[in-house]
């Protein structure tokens, strides 16, 4: 999984979801806008952070280790149990 780059700026966060509202569209694959880099934060509990691709990526995000999304890579989120996290969004 990559960083941030350096040069990006937060634009925007997303409401504070858990494991029953975090919402339908996150949890199939969906992309981010071009130029637009994402960072899952988790708050309390786990969840499953899964990069589609030719060669797949699976991450268990966690307080302290968050996921970064790449512009226009196909991805989704897996509830495993009780869960509050966000998502930064950064251009």
């Amino acid at each position: 999984m990559k960083n941030l780059p350096a040069h990006v700026v937060h634009y925007k966060t997303t409401p504070e979801f858990n494991q029953d509202t975090v919402p339908a569209g996150l949890l199939r694959d969906h992309t981010t806008a071009a130029g637009v880099w994402g960072r899952i934060v988790v708050h309390e509990g786990s969840l499953r952070y899964v990069i589609e691709g030719p060669e797949p990526e699976t991450h268990l995000l966690a307080p302290g280790t968050s996921g970064i999304v790449e512009p226009q890579a196909p991805h989704h989120v897996a509830v495993e149990g009780p869960v509050r996290f966000c998502v930064e969004f950064y251009r």
